[in-house]
């Protein structure tokens, strides 16, 4: 068995890894990352689907990755990062025969005049949710992305708002985004805005909750668009690599972690599939999903029975059905406003994005889905030959339903789904990849049984419940060994604030103060455990 000693082993190459180790060599560490596949990167890659046609296999578009504290401080563009944005952000059709489907245009005043030609007062609403996003956006974003308990965030924005204000618009982040729509709005196209943002993530649109993902979505989309990297997902990849190589990051790739050394009640050392065993001097950051870590990589002394039982409560959020395509045209939409858009939602309005939902709860494959649509080469020009798109669908199953029958059903009503709001949609494909709940965790251990998020994004798993009661955040019950994954607040999306959060927890528990730190964190131990 091979041995080396380094301050930090990173678990896992996605970008939550890979700005954990940037932020640890930044600070002088010496930081090696072990990835599992052959490659780095996890949910952010891209592969030639066919000739001339770059296809991202997992996440594309990144509103919160330009938005994100982490990726602004580590200045990626000066790694190689490019960002390009579609002419419309996104769009979202009222049903298969709507020829006029609503948009975000780039300037929040086109976006506001379209509004109001379709519902009177939509305009001077939307006018006014953006000038509220102008002044909240920096304090919300510390909040929601930031550590927990959100001290900061929280004290920045009672001081931007006042305390009635502050305590109107966390009643609205509260509001199931059903209601939040048609309190802030009038009109149909307005409120399919902020519904189909919020089935980015899988919380029902009636439950509390699911307003803050259509309301941080849809202001981001008039605020910085949807942006992709340019050449692929794995462009903003490979400058997250090159960005920890320069503060000396070292990656291996096909590395695959077994087994985390715990002695004393600290973490001490990895051990790889291959015979390697790596020595931390300080830290253990796991990149990888939070019943992994407790179930596979810890050994059983390390994990209490509270813990276990905490674990077995743990919920997954739906698995992805995703369907790639090359095109040999534009997508031929009923709605030509859908021509300029870089993603579209498909397949809903506001009553049907219920019943979904309720197919998804009750174990019934959606007769007609509603889809999330990426235009990739409509957002950047280099994805495919001109007067071609690269695009894909992605979808969900039933919680639980993972098998590839269900799958290829569900694929194919994403064909018929498309077809309906594209006349002509299916004799413009070229070549087409269906990826099943099994080939995405497959091609990366954290997305188990399809489930992108890293664990659901309702509130009950949200916050200092996640990924379990009592160790909301990167810290364990293990000294040295943070979860560095979605698994931890603020969970899912293409940010790097697990990671980062996870660094300067370890990095704070180096300094003196940390010795008060990890009293309490022992004396937390104990109580919890």
């Amino acid at each position: 068995m091979t041995t080396e000693t380094v301050d930090a082993v990173v678990i896992g190459a996605g970008p939550n890894g890979l700005t954990a180790a940037s932020v640890l060599a930044d600070a002088g560490w010496e930081v090696l990352v072990l990835e599992e596949q052959p490659e780095p990167g996890g949910a952010v890659r891209s592969a030639e689907l066919h000739p001339g046609f770059c296809a991202d296999l997992f996440s594309a578009f990144y509103p919160l990755g330009v938005a994100s504290p982490a990726f602004t401080a580590l200045d990626l563009e000066s790694h190689g990062l490019q960002w390009s944005r579609s002419p419309k952000a996104f769009g979202h059709p009222l049903g298969p025969h709507d020829d006029d489907a609503v948009v975000v245009f780039p300037d929040p005043a086109d976006t506001a005049a379209d509004l109001e030609r379709r519902f009177p007062g939509d305009g001077d609403a939307w006018m006014r949710l953006v000038e509220q996003w102008n002044d909240v956006r920096e304090s919300l974003l510390e909040l929601l992305l930031g550590p927990f308990p959100p001290v900061g965030g929280s004290v920045s924005l009672l001081r931007t708002l006042g305390t009635g204000d502050a305590l109107r618009f966390a009643r609205m982040l509260a509001l199931p985004v059903r209601r939040m729509s048609e309190e802030l709005f009038g009109g149909d196209a307005a409120r399919l805005l902020l519904l189909g943002n919020a089935m980015h993530a899988d919380i029902p649109p009636d439950a509390p909750g699911s307003g803050v993902m259509g309301y941080i979505l849809t202001m981001l989309a008039q605020d910085v668009g949807f942006p992709a990297p340019v050449g692929g997902a794995g462009a903003l990849t490979d400058a997250l690599v090159r960005r920890g190589e320069s503060s000396g990051v070292r990656t291996l790739c096909g590395r695959r972690v077994t087994d985390i050394e715990v002695e004393d009640g600290t973490a001490v050392a990895v051990r790889t599939a291959g015979g390697e065993r790596v020595k931390a001097r300080h830290a253990v950051l796991a990149d990888v999903s939070a019943p992994a870590l407790y179930r596979q990589l810890l050994p059983d002394e390390a994990v209490s029975d509270r813990i276990r039982a905490d674990l077995r409560g743990f919920d997954w959020d739906t698995p992805v059905v995703k369907v790639n395509y090359a095109l040999r045209s534009p997508v031929p939409w009923r709605s030509r406003s859908l021509a300029e858009a870089g993603t579209v939602h498909v397949g809903a309005n506001s009553d049907s994005m219920v019943r979904w939902s309720a197919d998804l709860a009750t174990g019934v494959v959606p007769e007609s889905p509603f889809l999330l649509f990426g235009q990739m080469t409509t957002a950047d020009p280099s994805r495919s030959p001109t007067g071609t798109e690269s695009a894909w669908a992605y979808t969900h199953l039933p919680r639980g339903i993972t098998d590839d029958a269900s799958a290829d059903e569900l694929a194919a009503r994403v064909d018929a789904q498309l077809e309906a709001y594209a006349p002509g949609f299916g004799e413009a494909i070229i070549a087409r990849m269906v990826q099943r709940p099994r080939d995405l965790e497959a091609a990366d251990a954290n997305l188990v049984g399809g489930a992108v998020n890293g664990g659901t994004a309702q509130i009950y798993q949200q916050l200092f419940l996640r990924p379990v009661p009592g160790f909301g955040g990167p810290r364990t019950p293990v000294r040295g060994l943070f979860l560095a994954s979605a698994g931890a607040h603020p969970g899912g999306g293409v940010h790097g604030m697990c990671g980062w959060n996870a660094a300067h927890a370890a990095l704070r528990d180096r300094k003196p103060t940390g010795l008060l730190r990890r009293g309490i964190h022992r004396l937390t131990r104990r109580v919890l455990s």
